[in-house]
């Protein structure tokens, strides 16, 4: 669990640098202000999770169910959250009907919620 865990961290670290500079860059070419805004909040939120999950790899054992816990809610809130927002950001380029994915986005913070909570409960 411990090595899923870190490999899961820097995978989220590594993707959300690569996501975060294409925003900076190419991104801003081709879609809206508004819709970057909203991209660059899923890359923020990413990396905070891949900070989380490189701590909680290398601090917790994992013995207690709240630990694994925490990593499953972060990594399942993050991909839905975050993914589901980059997604929605590029609808209009894409001009596709993506609008199904809008309650998407709070399920994956609720996740992330939960995660961070079970966190706080291992710590306890």
């Amino acid at each position: 669990m411990q090595t899923l865990t870190l490999v899961l961290g820097a995978s989220f670290g590594i993707l959300a640098i690569i996501l975060g500079a294409f925003g900076a860059h190419a991104f801003k070419k081709i879609i809206s202000t508004d819709r970057l805004a909203s991209f660059e909040v899923g890359v923020r939120y990413q990396m905070y999770s891949a900070l989380a999950l490189l701590i909680i790899g290398y601090a917790c054992d994992f013995t207690l169910y709240s630990q694994r816990l925490a990593v499953y809610g972060i990594t399942l809130g993050t991909l839905l959250f975050s993914f589901s927002i980059y997604f929605l950001s590029f609808s209009e380029y894409w001009k596709v009907n993506l609008r199904f994915l809008g309650p998407i986005t709070p399920l994956g913070g609720l996740l992330m919620i939960i995660g961070w909570g079970a966190l706080l409960i291992s710590f306890l």
